[in-house]
């Protein structure tokens, strides 16, 4: 049985840096952004606020919109955030706790 996948954006704030990724353990994947656990992009702008998420049925699926999300603009980017949580809140409790 294949996993199922997920595409992320995690933020530094409303309106701040914006960082999209894809995981197979969606949970994991926010606490160690949270936790600035790795190096590189997310620990350096500080991108720990998980402000939208979207689930895939296999991990490819998910990486696959990954990829094209990436060469979106900005503002695209922003709008499928405000589409499904026009005030930025956290979504990490909401996935940790069912």
């Amino acid at each position: 049985m294949e996993k199922r996948g997920f595409v992320y954006i995690v933020a530094s704030g409303k309106n701040g840096t914006i960082y999209i990724g894809s995981t197979s353990n969606l949970p994991q994947r926010i606490w160690q952004h949270r936790n600035f656990v790795a190096d590189g992009f997310t620990k350096e702008h500080k991108c720990h606020i998980l402000v939208w998420f979207e689930v895939h049925d296999t991990i490819e699926g998910a990486r696959l919109r990954e990829r094209r999300m990436k060469e979106w603009k900005r503002g695209w980017k922003l709008s499928e955030i405000e589409g499904e949580n026009p005030d930025w809140e956290d979504l990490y409790p909401q996935i940790v706790n069912g």
